[in-house]
């Protein structure tokens, strides 16, 4: 693609002022954020588990999680990406919105210490732990077409179809159906602004821990992302263990490592 003199200025006028809007953003500087949990680390406190699930490749499934609640999403048997909405439990018209994650945190790249914003600026999530840090807050998840692209014409499921079947039992539209964001799904933009799948990110043992800071609905998908190289759609089955978390300390890390994170709090608390 050849870009015009215009549009090049264009882009760099709109990289400045994004650095601008950035710095203005973090003028108080952000806490450092830590590395990776450790595959065998952060065990679920005896007697916390609530339910475990498992999720079949290629299927869906929802569950309520109270405010303190958290849900542990865990590969045990290797590689898969595992797509998550969910809703407000008080007003289906607050959704997850991972448009607003990530420029409120400045951020695509999600780890351990990120919070998950809704459509209004509250948080409804606390990546309280994490294996790998890398997530994809920026593609979503799959759809019938994508599957097409990908696989040809092989009727499989996906992840959009499996949001509207979850919807409907919830009693939903596809019109409160918000895009997904997507854990184990090492996505990436170059230099150029290209999506890039990074192999080798993920294996069997990786987990993320969720905390809900107020009642929520969510949906999980477990199929296939759509930038997935592999070249068969054989997702192995994952858990979803919803589990009682331990209470936030004063010094929280997700609640105090961004002063965008902490404003989100203050919302959540209103």
């Amino acid at each position: 693609m050849t870009v015009t003199e215009d549009t090049r200025l264009f882009i760099e006028e709109n990289k400045r002022r994004y650095a601008e809007l950035k710095a203005a953003g973090q003028k108080h500087a952000p806490k450092a954020l830590p590395g990776p949990t450790p595959r065998d680390g952060a065990p679920i406190p005896e007697g916390a588990v609530i339910h475990a699930e498992t999720l079949p490749g290629g299927w869906y499934w929802s569950t309520p999680l109270k405010a303190g609640e958290a849900l542990r999403i865990r590969l045990p048997h290797g590689p898969a990406a595992v797509s998550m909405i969910a809703w407000s439990a008080a007003d289906k018209s607050e959704r997850l919105n991972y448009a607003d994650t990530v420029k409120v945190q400045w951020t695509s790249a999600l780890g351990k210490g990120r919070v998950l914003f809704s459509d209004m600026g509250r948080v409804m999530f606390s990546l309280i732990e994490d294996t790998t840090g890398f997530h994809d807050a920026l593609v979503g998840g799959s759809t019938a077409a994508s599957n097409r692209a990908r696989y040809g014409d092989k009727v499989l499921r996906n992840t959009r179809d499996n949001f509207i079947l979850a919807a409907g039992k919830l009693g939903y539209d596809k019109r409160d159906i918000p895009p997904a964001l997507t854990f184990f799904a090492p996505v990436r933009t170059d230099a150029d602004g290209v999506f890039r799948w990074l192999d080798g990110k993920r294996q069997a043992g990786d987990f993320v821990d969720l905390r809900a800071e107020m009642d929520l609905i969510v949906a999980l998908s477990n199929c296939p992302h759509p930038l997935d190289p592999a070249p068969d759609c054989a997702p192995p089955a994952v858990e979803a263990i919803r589990f009682r978390a331990p209470a936030p300390a004063a010094d929280d890390l997700c609640r105090t490592a961004t002063i965008e994170a902490v404003r989100g709090f203050e919302n959540t608390a209103r």
